[in-house]
């Protein structure tokens, strides 16, 4: 059962027939050819040859599928965490050099041994601190980024730097060096990428092609547009007329020089690689658990640590850079009709094929050709409609969505990324430090209390119940010490307070102080304090308190039961004076 839960595969690969790798092999073919410009296009984006794209489609792949535990999640290169990778690059080498790929190899190996110590430790709620708000801006300014980044490729000319501003002063300092053959190269290539995305399957469609070969066949697109505009360099040698190519492929896969890497680099080298695990790992697992649920599998997190850092070691043993499961690669990977993780396996062997047969093809594939696919992808990930909505629903978290955009676009990935965790993190502290205190009645001929505020309601003049919806902690215990002080001086008549902890699910140190104090002063101002509803944890923490030993009042079960009770006291006590 231990192996299992190791080695998941050994789950799948019971039930495992020779109908199911029939199914797998197909998918995988069709899979292969359709991953292929991907691949090479994110290699580029990371700052490496565009063939190491292949280098981290094989060993990773194969790891993923034996370790991880999603069936349909297709693991590789990814355009954010390839260009997350060319930011943590640049500052130690130039991009091409022999030292740029030790330093990213390096990085891969990195990010690898984080998701792997994050599995042993447990520690996969870390990636919660990734709010909805700091993703989204986040994936936007980095999407857009990527776009302008590519320009330099869609004009043939020369660009420097890696944020906003840099990048389009370079770009205006170059606009006089713009290749023209390279310019309509990309502009044919943009229009039939974007004519392809939407008309090519109503095409075949129209042919005859049945409904699902339409919608797989419909996303070739980008290996059509790249064979034809590979043979179009050679046949025209428009290579000789500026139009870069990515020319002959080196025979001996990259490695990591040892000799080149110092302790300083790692040490700086170690923020970026954390980054890029926990946002490819974030990224991850949501594709994973969204093509689960339409598949109603199970995915466990803590798994996908260990698949994921295994892929990331295999990159880095690979010669290649960081990866992890990509939306996009996932959507072809199952569109393609594959059936289980061993589609992973052969598309992997199939790319090793490719590799050591067919790389003199590439000779004359044009680098703007990546750029286009680079650039339609990217834009799709830019999500303004996003921003609309918090808008409409939490305008702090629109601007906390705003804020990330913004930093990313000014400052960079990673820079964007480090403000937006800290902002989500002060931005819940606030919340949490201001929590909602309501003052609460019974709904007449219930047992049912709710905010005075937003019912009518039956109260006592001399029982006051409170009821605060958060958990208590050093972040709110004043406020909440300081809030029923308040209430009880501003009423004369409050002999009663009940403490309504419906909400509450955790009480710390600091809180239990300030309850401490909160009874010895309504003591002292002849005010009894009750608490209701306390929960089962909650209560077992307090029992050996002396919040509960030198409590005035009393711990009743329900709200209803202690307001009976007290009234019930008041009324007796009117009868005898």
């Amino acid at each position: 059962m231990k192996l299992n839960k190791f080695l998941p595969a050994l789950i799948w690969l019971k039930s495992y027939n020779r109908t199911d790798i029939q199914n797998d092999a197909l998918a995988s073919i069709v899979f292969t050819i359709m991953v292929i410009p991907q691949s090479l296009a994110y290699a580029m984006l990371a700052g490496l040859p565009a063939i190491t794209g292949l280098y981290a489609s094989i060993l990773p792949s194969i790891l993923y599928s034996l370790f991880g535990t999603s069936r349909s999640l297709a693991v590789g290169p990814v355009a954010l965490t390839s260009v997350m990778t060319a930011s943590a690059v640049m500052p130690f080498a130039v991009s091409g050099t022999e030292q740029y790929a030790t330093v990213a190899i390096l990085l891969a190996f990195l990010s690898g041994v984080f998701l792997l110590v994050l599995s042993l430790l447990q520690l996969g709620f870390l990636t919660n601190l990734l709010s909805h708000p700091v993703i989204s801006g986040f994936i936007s300014a980095s999407a857009l980024l990527i776009v302008i980044g590519q320009l330099k490729h869609l004009l043939g000319t020369q660009s420097t730097g890696d944020t906003f501003v840099p990048i389009v002063t370079s770009l205006y300092a170059h606009l006089n060096a713009i290749n023209l053959p390279t310019l309509i190269l990309s502009i044919a290539a943009i229009t039939s990428l974007l004519l392809m995305r939407r008309y090519f399957s109503p095409f075949l469609k129209l042919i005859g092609c049945s409904e699902k070969g339409a919608q797989l066949f419909g996303k070739s697109g980008p290996i059509i547009v790249l064979v034809l505009t590979t043979i179009t360099v050679a046949g025209f040698s428009l290579d000789q007329l500026g139009v870069n190519i990515i020319g002959a492929i080196p025979s001996e896969i990259p490695s990591l020089k040892l000799e080149s890497v110092n302790m300083a680099m790692l040490r700086e080298l170690l923020p970026s690689a954390f980054l890029i695990s926990i946002v490819g790992f974030v990224g991850s697992v949501s594709v994973a658990q969204s093509f689960a649920a339409k598949r109603r599998q199970d995915i466990d997190p803590n798994q996908e640590l260990v698949g994921l850092g295994l892929a990331n070691i295999g990159s880095a043993l690979s010669g290649a850079f960081p990866v992890t499961g990509g939306f996009s690669r996932t959507v072809l990977n199952t569109d393609s009709g594959a059936q289980s993780p061993m589609t992973g396996i052969i598309s992997a062997l199939f790319i090793l094929l490719i590799l050591l047969f067919l790389t003199p093809l590439f000779f004359y594939l044009p680098i703007a050709i990546l750029a286009a696919i680079i650039s339609i992808s990217m834009m799709q990930l830019v999500n303004i409609e996003d921003f609309r909505h918090l808008w409409r629903f939490s305008k702090k978290e629109a601007i906390l969505l705003l804020i990330t955009f913004s930093v990313v676009m000014i400052e960079g990935m990673q820079t964007g990324l480090i403000v937006g965790v800290i902002l989500s993190l002060l931005f819940f502290l606030w919340h949490t430090s201001h929590p909602h205190i309501a003052i609460v009645g019974r709904v007449p001929g219930t047992e049912h209390f709710r905010n005075v505020q937003r019912f009518t309601v039956e109260t006592h003049p001399s029982i006051l119940t409170v009821r605060i919806d958060e958990n208590l902690f050093f972040a709110n215990a004043r406020v909440l010490e300081e809030r029923l002080q308040n209430l009880v001086s501003q009423n004369k008549d409050i002999k009663h307070l009940v403490l309504m902890c419906t909400a509450v699910n955790m009480i710390d140190a600091s809180a239990l102080q300030s309850l401490e104090k909160i009874t010895d002063r309504l003591e002292d101002s002849g005010v009894k304090l009750h608490l209701s509803e306390v929960k089962g944890p909650v209560i077992d923490k307090l029992k050996d308190s002396d919040l509960i030993k030198n409590l005035s009042g009393k711990v009743f079960l329900t709200q209803h039961q202690a307001i009976q009770e007290l009234e019930e006291k008041q009324a007796d006590g009117q009868k005898k004076s």
